[in-house]
């Protein structure tokens, strides 16, 4: 057995194994920028391989800090923040720091206050605020985060606060331009919860394509993000009447509710109405069809917020700046150029299509 397999590894065993100065080595592991991206990943891939854990106690004697990183979170029970959730964590864990993580029902003043009382306030050294909701300013936030550095992820675009945030207008802009150049004219949208900064640029975007290309939006409905808001806002869209052959769905759970939808109402998806969704979910390219949505890069959004908040800790005076990730459109099976006979082109509900056939 190797020695390194029988006692706890050391930064000099890691800084062995790849050939470089244990001096190289603590600076990855305290996310100092001066080191190539081709060392840092030859680190990294050597201390997940020898398991090697910094030293926390010693540390925090050395450097007067805790080493611990704490989230706040909102909607940890949705598939977005809980992926934030993960890829914060595994990065800060993979820099040396502990994480703690205490979730918020609203983004009100109690919440924070709370959430930073069950952290332990002043003992971690950093914050990431996952806040993906309206209800408190830049102002209000750094008044409640008082001295503590933080990093928001999924705020608004354009906020005047440390934060990193996928480009949701871009993405909602690739997919329904997506389904214009196919050839679609009649395109009608699920929105997400609109008190979410994500799902109201969705949906802004989502008119402001259409308008560009000249087009009136159709029928919108507001949905909760699950498969199950996903159907019965299908439902309401053919019960209210509404006739289109492109549909734009906010996640991907909830247009895997409305092509469950269509296809109780007779519709064939993409042969009748084109769907698509938005998040790429690890179950996207399994739906039945397959189902074009939008990538977010969750990884990049991890890994980006906890080095911007590693600067901030080593150095306060670290320019303040929000950092835009954007998304990318991913083609499968869902979404077709319309067809003669369609839907929208009958103009009539899928009744009177099945009825048709039947005769």
């Amino acid at each position: 057995m190797a020695e390194t397999d029988s006692k706890r590894a050391t930064l000099n065993d890691v800084a062995q194994a790849v050939g470089v100065s244990s001096q190289t080595v603590s600076r990855v592991v305290n996310g100092h920028p001066y080191v190539s991206d081709e060392t840092r990943r030859r680190v990294q891939d050597a201390i997940r391989k020898l398991g090697y854990r910094p030293n926390r106690a010693a540390r925090s004697l050395a450097t007067q800090r805790t080493c611990m990183l704490g989230i706040v979170t909102f909607g940890i029970d949705h598939y977005g923040p809980a992926q934030m959730v993960t890829h914060v964590e595994r990065t800060a864990r993979a820099r040396g720091y502990g994480v703690t993580l205490s979730a918020i029902r609203a983004l009100t003043p109690h919440e924070i206050r709370a959430a930073l009382d069950a952290l332990g306030g002043s003992v971690v050294d950093g914050l990431v605020l996952i806040t993906p909701v309206t209800g408190l300013s830049a102002a209000d936030i750094e008044a409640l985060c008082g001295h503590i550095p933080f990093v928001q992820i999924d705020t608004e675009l354009g906020a005047n606060v440390p934060s990193i945030v996928i480009d949701q207008h871009f993405g909602s802009r690739l997919v329904t331009q997506y389904l214009i150049d196919l050839g679609h004219r009649a395109l009608c949208e699920i929105s997400g919860p609109l008190n979410w900064y994500g799902a109201q640029a969705r949906h802004e975007s989502w008119l402001k394509t259409l308008h560009r290309a000249g087009l009136t939006p159709g029928l919108s409905v507001e949905g909760d993000w699950t498969a199950e808001g996903g159907f019965r806002a299908a439902l309401r869209l053919l019960d209210e009447g509404a006739v289109f052959s492109g549909l734009v769905v906010g996640n991907d759970q909830m247009a895997l509710g409305a092509i469950r939808a269509l296809r109780e109402r007779g519709l064939r998806v993409p042969e009748d109405v084109s769907v698509v969704g938005f998040d790429d979910i690890p179950e996207a390219a399994y739906f039945e069809p397959p189902l074009t949505t939008v990538c977010q890069n969750f990884a990049a959004l991890g890994e980006q917020s906890v080095e911007y908040l590693v600067s901030l800790i080593d150095n306060p005076l670290t320019p303040v700046h929000q950092r835009v990730l954007r998304p990318q459109l991913i083609e499968r099976h869902s979404a077709c150029p319309p067809r003669q006979g369609a839907f929208f082109l009958e103009g009539e509900i899928a009744l009177s299509r099945r009825s048709e056939e039947a005769d």
